[in-house]
């Protein structure tokens, strides 16, 4: 569903991604984690079209991001890291604008608009205007719009900025309805139990080069610690000098 091939990118002489190999599959949540400056955010944005990558391919759904981006664009549902909107616009002129952009119909559109923004605790905010509404309900008013076209893949930076406990419970569980309804969902994150608790298997990126993918219990023999949570794994990975066993 997802695949990156040889991916580069590079500014002048500095390589933000080096030569990024990986897939997802149907139905997959893919964790991304990795340090500041390690690759992640370049990664999502030229998987959703937004930066050319020096070399290398991605694949959308079987559609080349760089033969055919509109089309390839039209799979994803992308949720960046910061909630960039028209804050003159009630939430749900947004909803409206986002779905013609996606060429949703007004009959879909009815029947699924108020619906996603109840599920998303926005249903009584949906006629106040953006600006009014706080960073953490920008946020889900974003991924509401990444729903709306129905994607079959998400691509999201950083779902859990700015989010209460109940939010970020309310996206786990989306995320996993998602994956089991066929949705693939790429999601790259610093909050490390949340990618512990409702991610398939977690890529680790590390100075623009992939150093390890697998399941946690993969990553923990990578690693060389047992039974050790995400973030003691993330830190052995990442660090020059391992960190030791309590």
């Amino acid at each position: 569903m997802i695949e990156l091939k040889d991916l580069t990118k590079k500014y002048g002489d500095f390589e933000a991604v080096n030569e990024l190999n990986l897939s997802v599959k149907k139905g997959e949540v893919f964790g991304f984690i990795g340090p500041n400056g390690a690759g992640k955010t370049t990664t999502i944005k030229i998987m959703g079209g937004i930066l050319e990558p020096t070399t290398g391919t991605v694949t959308i759904a079987g559609i080349s991001m760089q033969e055919e981006p509109e089309k390839a664009k039209s799979k994803i549902g992308f949720i960046p890291d910061r909630p960039y909107l028209y804050e003159k616009l009630t939430g749900m002129e947004f909803l409206r604008f986002t779905a013609d952009l996606y060429g949703v119909s007004e009959e879909a559109f009815q029947a699924t608009a108020f619906k996603i923004l109840k599920d998303f605790s926005l249903a009584d905010w949906a006629d106040e205007l953006i600006e009014s509404y706080s960073h953490g309900m920008k946020q889900r008013l974003i991924m509401s719009a990444a729903l709306l076209h129905n994607p079959e893949v998400i691509i999201v930076d950083e779902p859990m900025v700015g989010l209460d406990p109940a939010g970020i419970i309310m996206v786990k569980n989306l995320f996993k309805t998602l994956a089991e309804q066929g949705v693939t969902i790429f999601m790259s994150t610093h909050t490390l139990k949340v990618a512990e608790d409702i991610c398939d298997r977690i890529g680790v990126i590390h100075k623009g080069s992939l150093i390890a993918m697998g399941t946690t219990t993969e990553l923990q023999r990578e690693a060389n610690v047992t039974e050790a949570d995400l973030e003691r794994v993330f830190l052995n990975l990442t660090s020059e000098t391992p960190y030791p066993q309590n």
